[in-house]
């Protein structure tokens, strides 16, 4: 650690200066008041950076919290955000070489030599639980900044205890619109949301109807009913309304539901042009299965990401997952465009033997952030990581997403994210949209289950 005082002669005190028959310190009081002055000035050096406080652990160590879904329904999730979570740490602290250019490959050299411990916390996927955990981690863990934790409905509890508490809270998957939209003072969103993400869905659907001349104005909506899958039906709704599409069918299916066989019929009978569906990882699973097991394919099957872009979604369906087509905001095919995608995603493989998805890529990019304006600030002060969180200004050079960059608005959400389409083919998930960044054409319709 370094400090510098600039000290001339001893400063008089008010004593001094109403006394003009004080007697001058001696030379061993000017000794002992320079180097208590020293002390005090280390001690508040250290403590500018988290160190010498009740709450450090270590002089070398500074302690993020993550909040996942580490055991539950989501598990699998949960334990490949957590693996991208520790990579972006360990490239963050050198203990592995970062690719040139790597906004994360910088680590902290304004932190002299610090070194970031995650500390996580389960969620379950229960909002309750993520709100105890944030608060275990702010009190008990004493981390300086919280990052998490993929569900939507867990953000909000979550980020709701670190407003409370004051603490940073950097997200970096969950995309309900609303997270930013609650003015507080501490929240901060890296990824877009779902009003760009649906305004995607019926962009794209325009911009097919032009491609093949046929009509895509019937909409199936069938989404999960979490604050995520709330928001997203209402935003779908009014889009919809408001660009000539007719919803041929609405349902909100139970969270974590185990038959889906009623509401599929309900769809089949309806026989929408298109599906727009927002599932997790359980669920994603369960309905293409009973997609199969009823004979129902749309000529479109339009997926809000999450589980549909899961490692296990391909894993466990195997073909019966292919021409699946998903909004998405990183895509492995996108390397031919910035070969961060693939230097990396090399790391992510070597180290957990599977690629980043979607998800993991927005875990390791959150994560990365944060440890940016942790250097910048150079402290661990809260309202210096959030001053530094404002004045983030991060090219797309530095990052592994699709992005033009990070800088965050009034609201914490970075306005520079954007979003892209992808279609399972082949067993990959492949960039078709926007065409100008294709890496395959669409296969379109989506074959029926007994034509694949």
């Amino acid at each position: 650690m370094r400090f510098a005082a600039a000290i001339t002669e001893p400063t008089r005190t008010p004593d001094f200066q109403a006394n003009a028959n004080a007697k001058v310190p001696t030379r061993r009081q000017t000794i002992k008041r320079l180097l208590a002055a020293a002390a005090l000035l280390t001690t508040t050096a250290l403590t500018g950076i988290g160190f010498g406080t009740a709450s450090a652990h270590a002089e070398d160590e500074i302690r993020i919290g993550v909040i996942y879904p580490l055991t539950g329904a989501a598990a699998s999730t949960g334990v490949e955000l957590k693996a991208a979570a520790e990579l972006a740490a360990a490239i963050i602290n050198k203990e592995i070489p970062a690719p040139p250019g790597l906004v994360a490959g910088i680590g902290l050299p304004h932190l002299h030599g610090a070194k970031i411990k995650l500390i996580f916390g389960d969620h379950q996927g229960n909002p309750q639980v993520g709100a105890t955990e944030a608060e275990r981690l702010i009190t008990s863990e004493k981390v300086v900044a919280l990052t998490g934790a993929y569900f939507s409905n867990v953000t909000a509890t979550a980020s709701q205890v670190a407003e409370r508490y004051g603490v940073p809270f950097l997200n970096g998957e969950s995309s309900s619109a609303s997270l930013t939209q609650r003015k507080f003072k501490w929240f901060f969103r890296t990824t877009p949301h779902d009003d760009l993400f649906v305004g995607n869905f019926f962009t794209f659907l325009h911009d097919m109807e032009k491609k093949t001349g046929d009509k895509l104005r019937s909409v199936a909506l069938f989404n999960e009913n979490t604050l995520w899958g709330n928001e997203t039906t209402k935003l779908q709704v009014k889009l919809a309304e408001e660009q000539g599409f007719t919803i041929a069918e609405k349902i909100l299916y139970p969270a974590k539901t185990t038959q889906m066989t009623s509401e599929v019929q309900r769809i089949k009978a309806a026989a929408p042009a298109v599906i727009m569906q927002s599932s997790y990882l359980g669920d994603a699973i369960l309905s293409m299965k009973t997609y199969k097991e009823l004979g129902f394919s749309p000529k479109m099957l339009l997926a809000n990401d999450a589980g549909f872009n899961d490692s296990e979604f391909l894993k466990t369906m195997g073909k019966d997952g292919e021409f699946v087509i998903s909004r998405e905001v990183w895509a492995l095919d996108q390397a031919e465009r910035n070969p961060l995608i693939k230097q990396v995603n090399d790391l992510m493989h070597q180290r957990s033997g599977v690629n980043f998805n979607g998800n993991s890529a927005r875990a390791f990019t959150g994560i990365a952030v944060l440890a940016d304006a942790l250097d910048r600030a150079g402290s661990t002060k809260p309202d210096a990581i959030r001053e530094a969180l404002q004045k983030t200004d991060i090219p797309a050079s530095g990052l592994i997403m699709p992005w033009k960059g990070v800088k965050f608005d009034a609201n914490g959400q970075n306005e520079l994210g954007q979003g892209i389409i992808v279609q399972v083919q082949g067993g990959q998930y492949v960039t078709v949209w926007p065409f100008d960044v294709a890496t395959k054409p669409v296969v379109y319709p989506m074959p029926a289950w007994d034509g694949r």
